[in-house]
This record gives structure tokens, C-alpha cells and sequence, in this order.
């Protein structure tokens, strides 16, 4: 949304002291024709969506995407260059239900729980300004994030507090936020996705261990089942050779018992009557 349509509705929020939304539009567009502004923007958008699909595989009752509109007025209709948060969830609702957008008043009103604006030197002002302030004033969203995929040391993130008031959080020792929504932390990893080395934005557990993406589970569950492989080998190997010294022990035996035998004998003795 643009800056003038965003500070309006804020502005006719301040004046009545509540927001309701009017009738709902029935001409909603959910494809803007814009793309993420770089590869790197969309690749980020992506990492966060699908890493966070991959840790709650097992759950169905929560809703994540990116770049994609979040209709709550039909004052929108009228902006056409409303382009939607990189990356939203929203808590408690039905994960298998095909959604093209999110439209509020077709969600129980249920706004996101949690956004995340993927930065560029183009929209920082917006997205720490008019957006941050829309995000707190009208959506209410608990947990609010912004990184530059270019700028490592971009991470910045607010809680709403008891006051309906969005307060800076406070990076732990390695620079991560708390994500108190989603019980997870938000940090840098540097490594290479898509071929493309850079600094990403991703998910971490609470103890630490970073939230994978499918393919990198993938990855590590191979990796472990060729470690188990090799170590099963190893042991069988280990087997075969403790099964050969027992084997060469007793084939010792065996001579040395037939070389007593022979000097028994040759000494004119019985060796069956030791």
C-alpha cells in the first residue's frame, strides 16, 4: 500500500479511536505483477516460508505466505500498488484450505501473527515506518521482523506489548531475535542456497539447532544413513576379522597340539595318555 493510503486509514483511526472495516469488495486481484526485487529477495521469502512448513510438517492448523495481498479493506481496492508482506503466518486456522490471497473478513477476521519485510534501500523507510505502524495500528500482528538480504546486520524486530505498542526486542549474544510467537529464533546463516552464497534469514530452534529446510533434511538424513551404513560395515568388518583371528588361534592350537603329538610319539610315548 502507498504511504498516503496507509497514513489515511491510521489517520481516520486516530480520529474515531476504532477501525471497522467498510463492506467488503468483490472485485479482489491477488496478482500485482510485481516480483521480489531481486533473486535474492525471492530465494529469502522462500527459505523462510518453506523451513517453517518443514519444522511444524506434522502440524495443519497454521497458514504461511509471501508476497502475496492481505485484503482487509476495500480502501484497497483503490490502491493498486499494495504489495502484501515477503512473509506472514497466521496461528489457529485451516492449513489445507487453498488460499490466492488473504482476505481478513474471509478469515474470521484473523490478521497475521507474525511478518516479515524483506528490505531494500528502496523500502526501508516504508517498511519501518508506514508498514510497522499499519502492522501495530490496525493488524495488531504480535511479532514484526525486517532484514536486507544485502545488509547482514539489518535484522530488526518488534513485540507487541500489553499496551498494544510495538517495543523494540533485543538481539541475544549472536544477534538473533526472540520470535515469541512462534517459539522460535530469527538469525543469519551464511552458506549457500540456490547456488548462491550470501547471509540469509532463518529460523533457529530454541536450543540453538537450525530450523532445515526439506532438502537440506534430506540431505542430513542421508548423510546419516551412509554413516549408519558405514559403521554397520565397519562392524561387520570387525566381525569378519575377530571371526578370522578366532579361527587362526584355533588352527595354532590345532599345530601345536599335532606337533606335541608327533614328539610324544617319536619319543616312544602315548600321546592319548597325557
Amino acid at each position: 500500500m502507498s504511504i498516503e493510503a496507509t497514513t489515511e486509514i491510521l489517520s481516520q483511526t486516530k480520529e474515531t479511536g476504532e477501525w471497522e472495516p467498510p463492506m467488503p469488495p468483490t472485485d479482489l486481484i491477488f496478482d500485482d505483477g510485481e516480483p521480489l526485487e531481486t533473486n535474492r529477495h525471492r530465494t529469502a521469502m522462500n527459505v523462510l516460508i518453506e523451513s517453517l512448513q518443514h519444522a511444524w510438517r506434522d502440524r495443519n492448523d497454521f497458514y504461511t505466505g509471501g508476497n502475496m495481498f492481505i485484503y482487509y479493506s476495500s480502501n484497497q481496492i483503490r490502491n493498486r500498488d499494495f504489495r502484501g508482506p515477503d512473509f506472514f503466518v497466521v496461528i489457529g486456522v485451516d492449513g489445507s484450505k487453498i488460499r490466492q490471497g488473504w482476505v481478513v473478513w474471509e478469515e474470521d477476521g484473523r490478521y497475521p501473527d507474525v511478518i516479515i519485510e524483506l528490505m531494500s534501500s528502496s523500502t526501508a523507510q516504508i517498511d519501518t515506518g508506514a508498514k510497522k505502524d499499519l502492522y501495530e495500528r490496525i493488524f495488531r500482528t504480535p511479532d514484526y521482523f525486517v532484514f536486507n538480504p544485502f545488509n547482514p546486520n539489518s535484522l530488526q524486530g518488534w513485540h507487541l506489548d500489553a499496551n498494544q505498542r510495538y517495543q523494540p526486542l533485543v538481539a541475544n549474544e549472536k544477534g538473533w531475535l526472540w520470535c515469541e510467537t512462534l517459539g522460535l529464533w530469527l538469525g543469519t546463516w551464511e552458506g549457500i542456497i540456490q547456488r548462491e552464497l550470501a547471509v540469509w534469514l532463518r529460523f533457529y530452534y530454541p536450543d540453538g539447532n537450525l530450523v532445515l529446510l526439506p532438502y537440506e533434511a534430506a540431505q542430513q538424513q542421508a548423510e546419516a544413513e551412509r554413516l549408519r551404513a558405514e559403521a554397520a560395515q565397519q562392524q561387520a568388518e570387525a566381525e569378519r576379522l575377530r571371526a578370522e583371528a578366532a579361527q587362526q588361534q584355533a588352527e595354532a592350537e590345532r599345530l601345536r597340539a599335532e606337533r606335541l603329538a608327533a614328539r610324544l610319539r617319536a619319543l616312544g610315548e602315548d600321546p592319548d595318555a597325557l
